[in-house]
């Protein structure tokens, strides 16, 4: 009986467990949610990143509409919130937020749900120094920071508008964003000492490390002017551009830091890199006592932010003489670089080899894009013989990753390699033998060809006295159509001046060419059919027809060997110009024009803003530079291939062509970035104009090989003379000015990628 019962007993024990276990995971997924602000900012990132559920009351400090920021504050604690509504609070809101937390550089909420419970009163703001700020004291904060106004500048944003000021203080320089646009009040506070009071945050590299202060400000009702500057900037005395640096005066208060690593590369007398794991730091040395590539040191020296990354100056190294070897990462171009400075190697394609005096450099393809690796050195006459590497050899190059201007967050930036020695560069596989090395000999070959039959017609021609003068005619022309050719002629002249020479040597005067995609050149006789006619084919050198030269004889006249060297002379030499015109056109469409969206590139654009910037001065005129950078392209090419993702590059830039005017330019800078030149306008609204009219080409989706595609990009407007007075400096303040706006909708993009990770 006991036996029967066993199984019963079981199946029973076995419900039993389940529904235990069900009620445990149950009451274990659904934890009460979080009630105070404290306990949250009290969370560690292990603890955060379990989105743990919160609903807490504090008062809100900041709030950007559509751009998704929002700070929060209940006593001295505080921290950024991501809404998921673009409803503007008000500062002084007392608030209920419910959502769940985050990992970050400090825990933040991801809100499901904002309430606001009444009107209340704004925390009191806590004095703050630059210390503070760079330090991370007060983040998420009301702080108030006094100093001194150096800079302010309207940035466009879409689709907010904010005003971006540079302050001074006894530390260093703080970043402040005030909401609005007011640029004459802004104007009036250049050089004021004022008190500044608005939401602590923080400028991070890719690394996530602290780079630089911020500070968020509602209104500029919120800067309170202490001393106003004590004359109009703009009616100081001119003083001599060579003489500008006697106002020169900086007061560092930074202290020295120290750190330990080994070292990936020593250059003396100027810089030390050192890694330590997966993180390293540049350091700006004049050491140049003997080390080597890993050893182990200690460095001290003074913390800054080289292009958005820290770094150490002024650097001292204690050398351990002991080896500790850092393995190179392997690094293609897909994948995303954000550690700057680490030691790595790749594989490309040797373009081409450039050796100046005081480094060698090599530019080399890999996916489709272009990379230089660096070898420094001394100048002068004991520099080494540079490595010569056959262009078009596949080599892998091992070396410290520099990124190509300041981070950018998590968005992929080009990159160039500063190596060691020579042996960094490793050829992998030799090149094929189709380049363009091979080709210049080519054509070499049968230019020398085309010499040796000169030469040859020549001297046989000489010994019959009564040639002698004709001969000589002949000999000039053919220089002459030689250096036509390697010139810039147009090559219907040079064709031309090629029927003349041949009628010359056959003593006719018709000879004319049928050119295969042009018109008939030369002199053609009225009655063909009254003349003898003898042809000859003009063939490239992948055997491509070209077009036919002929030319018209006595009927009186016997053939000879002769009349068919002077016409394959001719189709030679007519061959040969248009095989040179057709490779110099595309040469330099390849130098001006980008190959993979055939608009101009980065050289192209140089040359177009100094001829008109030299045209605004002399006219007094004002142009527009407005620099774009496309948003979210890297996942583009990771989600759909890099083929989708240069069908959408040229897409994009025909789209945004269209947006401009038949005198503006378009140019390609390179990766997701472009420029737009805007020719002679009347003022700041012109540009604006043409800068939303770029940002609204992005509206409709792109439709590529059956996939749709959301584009967006972010501009940034510089005017010249407005803002900038030499091309670089224009470059620069577009580049800011976009940058500036990209950091404001930073915050809403990053919440819709927590949005697609929440959800899925």
């Amino acid at each position: 009986m006991m036996k029967k019962l066993i199984p019963a007993f079981a199946i029973l024990f076995g419900w039993a467990t389940v529904a235990l276990a069900a009620t445990t995971t149950a009451s274990s997924a659904a934890p009460a949610p979080i009630r105070t602000l404290h306990a949250i900012c009290n969370l560690s990132k292990t603890e955060a990143s379990k989105h743990l559920p919160v609903a807490f009351e504090a008062t809100v400090t900041y709030s950007l509409k559509k751009t998704y920021v929002l700070f929060v504050q209940d006593g001295e604690d505080a921290i950024f919130i991501a809404p998921k509504t673009d409803k503007q609070f008000v500062p002084g809101d007392r608030v209920l937020v419910e959502g769940t937390t985050q990992d970050s550089f400090r825990t933040y909420v991801d809100s499901t749900s904002i309430t606001v419970l009444r009107p209340g009163n704004m925390p009191k703001a806590v004095p703050a120094t630059f210390d503070d700020l760079i330090r991370a004291r007060y983040d998420s904060q009301l702080v108030t920071v006094r100093g001194v106004i150096r800079a302010g500048d309207l940035t466009v944003t879409d689709p907010e508008k904010a005003m971006s000021i540079q302050l001074l203080t006894d530390g260093g320089y703080i970043d402040v964003l005030v909401n609005g646009e007011d640029q004459r009040s802004l104007d009036k506070l250049l050089d004021a000492e004022v008190d500044v009071t608005g939401v602590a945050c923080g400028e991070f590299d890719g690394k996530m490390n602290l780079t630089g202060a911020n500070i968020d400000v509602s209104s500029l009702a919120d800067i309170n002017v202490i001393h106003l500057a004590t004359s109009d900037p703009w009616t100081l005395p001119v003083t001599p551009m060579g003489r500008i640096i006697s106002t020169y005066h900086v007061r560092d208060l930074t202290t020295r830091e120290r750190v330990h690593g080994t070292i990936t590369y020593y250059e003396p007398g100027s810089a030390v890199v050192l890694q330590d794991g997966a993180t390293s730091v540049w350091i700006d040395s004049n050491t140049r006592q003997p080390m080597q590539i890993g050893d182990v040191v200690d460095a001290t020296g003074f913390p800054g932010a080289l292009e958005g990354f820290l770094s150490l100056t002024h650097g001292q190294i204690t050398d351990s003489h002991i080896q500790a070897s850092v393995a190179p990462q392997n690094l293609t171009w897909e994948q995303r670089v954000v550690n700057e400075h680490i030691l790595v190697s790749i594989e490309g394609e040797v373009i081409t080899e450039v050796q100046e005096d005081s480094q060698d450099e090599f530019v080399l393809r890999t996916g489709g894009k272009l990379f230089s690796a660096f070898l420094r050195h001394g100048s002068g006459s004991n520099r080494p013989a540079m490595r010569q590497v056959a262009l078009g050899s596949r080599v892998r190059i091992t070396g410290i990753c520099t990124l190509g201007g300041s981070n950018h967050y998590n968005q992929e930036v080009p990159f160039n390699l500063l190596m060691r020695s020579f042996d960094d560069i490793v050829v992998v596989a030799k090149p094929s033998m189709i380049n363009i090395r091979n080709l210049s000999i080519v054509v070499g070959l049968l230019l020398m060809i085309v010499a040796i039959v000169i030469v040859r017609g020549w001297s046989l021609e000489r010994k019959v006295h009564w040639q002698s003068i004709a001969t000589t005619l002949l000999e000039q022309r053919r220089s002459r159509i030689l250096e036509e050719i390697n010139a810039s002629t147009p090559l219907n002249e040079i064709v031309q001046h090629i029927t003349e020479m041949v009628s010359l040597k056959l003593n006719t005067g018709y000879c004319w060419c049928e050119m295969a995609d042009g018109p008939e050149l030369g002199q053609a006789p009225p009655h063909k059919h009254k003349l003898r006619i003898i042809s000859q084919g003009i063939v490239g050198r992948s055997d491509t027809p070209l077009g036919v030269i002929h030319a018209a004889l006595h009927r009186r006249i016997m053939p000879s060997d002769e009349e068919h060297e002077t016409l394959s002379l001719g189709a030679r030499l007519t061959s040969l110009a248009v095989e040179t015109r057709k490779l110099y056109t595309d040469l330099r469409h390849r130098s001006e024009f980008d190959l993979l969206t055939d608009i101009h590139n980065r050289f192209s654009l140089d040359k177009e803003l100094d001829l008109r910037i030299a045209e605004a001065q002399k006219n007094a005129e004002t142009i527009g530079l407005i620099y774009i950078d496309l948003d979210k392209f890297k996942p583009i090419n990771d989600r759909y291939g890099h083929h989708v993702g240069d069908v959408y590059l040229q897409e994009v830039a025909e789209r945004m062509k269209r947006q401009l005017r038949p005198h503006d330019t378009l140019a390609r800078l390179g990766g997701d970035e472009f420029a737009a030149l805007v020719a002679v306008v009347r003022s700041r609204a012109d540009v604006e104009d043409i800068a939303h009219r770029l940002v609204r080409c992005f509206d409709d989706p792109f439709v590529i090989e059956g996939y749709t595609i959301e584009g967006a990009a972010s501009l940034g407007i510089a005017l010249y003379p407005d803002d900038a007075d030499s091309k670089d400096s224009l470059l620069s303040a577009a580049d800011t000015a976009m940058y500036t706006a990209k950091r404001v909708k930073k915050l809403r993009e990053e919440r819709e990628d927590i949005d697609m990770v929440t959800k899925a």
